[in-house]
């Protein structure tokens, strides 16, 4: 099921990585602008009307769900996983405390300048609704806004007609300190959070997954607020070595793969015995798992095999793709680490599958995908904090700097920049 690629062939399977992250449709883009427009035009109305249409629910009078159903949420879940998900929820919270910026604050002989690190006022959270309502995500993208000091976490989630919404979604909102959510979905539900409407105040900074019109939206109201990505399918790339399990490394694939059918699962291998034996494990693997077809479906599109010479190439090539999740399967990881450089999220060693990462170690799950680990980063505490700097001179300073300044400001032609700095002199 991987299809296997000669270093000469790396072109080829770049050229693959890249079709997957496609551009958006014109169809989707002008959608997507109509529904903005209209939900700024005509605000809730709008909202309650895609909501009739597309989610086949009448909103009440209020669009926040009563704060009783998320403390009853509990109620409807297994002691076990509530425990499992409390527990991850520690884990999150110890690691983003670490993460969090200090300021810097300067003062010597007349001159005071410093950096002042704010958190955000209020941002919203958006949770897809259906077999993508994810807990894990919750717990990941509001945790480090609480850490960081975010005083409202607004959670917006489509309703679904008599089923209400997904428990284990509102215990995950319950636990990671969401203030409000909101029942509403879509686009229209981005465009609420970053314009506003009568009854839902716009936020700072929208983060969450979703649906091709999710992220249409957030893309396009991005400038009104800030927002976490743009994340496209995922992937994982594994690097191994002879001493690498072939039955961990198809089970970590097939994990990356059951995601979504252009999910990317890729093996960069120093043997063919190892791609070979990876390969009979998938076979083997598959028959027993759920979500067997869209596994098959996503290996058959981009599962992928590199053998190379050595580690060295490995770390080229992993570099090159950029991978949102890297696995290194070899003998010994910690040597290797240094030698990679574009990744969302590293693992180390043949115990630290990609799933430790997603639901529970404390690292944040929320990565940049195709390719974007060249220079972006994941979601962190630092993700929810803004930065201010400040100034003051004394006039003796003031007054040693005078020239340079003005000479900056007459050679850019910007005389009344000079001016101020000329009438305190006088």
């Amino acid at each position: 099921m991987l299809k296997k690629y000669t270093k000469e062939q790396i072109g080829e399977l770049l050229a693959l990585l890249e079709k997957r992250a496609s551009d958006i449709s014109p169809e989707i883009i002008k959608t997507v602008t109509d529904v903005i427009a209209d939900v700024r035009k005509n605000g809730d109305e709008a909202l309650r009307r895609y909501t009739k249409n597309f989610d086949k629910v009448e909103l009440g009078e209020s669009m926040y769900l009563d704060p009783a159903e998320t403390e009853k949420a509990g109620e409807k879940l297994s002691s076990e996983l509530k425990l499992s998900m409390e527990r991850a929820a520690e884990n999150i919270m110890a690691f983003h405390k670490m993460q969090k910026s200090q300021g810097v604050d300067y003062s010597a002989d007349g001159i005071k300048m410093g950096q002042r690190v704010l958190p955000l006022n209020r941002v919203g959270l958006y949770v897809p609704g259906g077999s993508a309502a994810y807990p894990s995500s919750v717990l990941m993208n509001a945790i480090p806004a609480k850490v960081a000091g975010v005083r409202e976490i607004i959670m917006a989630t489509p309703p679904k007609s008599g089923e209400g919404i997904n428990p284990a979604v509102l215990y995950a909102a319950k636990i990671a300190g969401v203030t409000d959510i909101i029942t509403v979905g879509g686009a229209q539900a981005v465009a609420a959070m970053a314009y506003g409407t009568e009854s839902i105040a716009r936020v700072d900074k929208i983060v969450g997954p979703g649906n091709i019109f999710v992220a249409t939206a957030k893309r396009l109201v991005y400038g009104a607020v800030d927002i976490d990505m743009i994340a496209g399918p995922s992937e994982v790339l594994v690097i191994a070595d002879e001493s690498a399990n072939p039955a961990y490394i198809a089970a970590d694939l097939m994990a990356q793969a059951e995601h979504d059918p252009m999910a990317a699962s890729i093996l960069v291998a120093t043997s063919d015995k190892v791609v070979d034996g990876v390969c009979k494990e998938l076979e083997a693997q598959l028959k027993t798992l759920s979500r067997s077809e869209i596994i098959r479906r996503s290996l058959e599109a981009c599962g992928s095999a590199v053998v190379v010479d050595t580690l060295d190439e490995a770390a080229v090539l992993s570099d090159i793709i950029a991978p949102e999740h890297l696995e290194l399967a070899v003998k010994d990881p910690e040597a290797l680490l240094p030698k990679v450089k574009n990744a969302g999220s590293i693992f180390l060693g043949e115990y630290t599958p990609e799933p430790l990462g997603d639901y529970y170690a404390g690292p944040n799950h929320v990565l940049p995908t195709n390719g974007t680990a060249r220079f972006s980063s994941s979601l962190s505490t630092d993700s929810f904090l803004k930065r201010s700097t400040y100034l003051s001179y004394s006039k003796e300073k003031l007054a040693e700097a005078s020239s340079d300044i003005i000479a900056f400001a007459n050679s850019e032609g910007l005389t009344a920049h000079a001016n101020s700095i000329i009438v305190r002199g006088r």
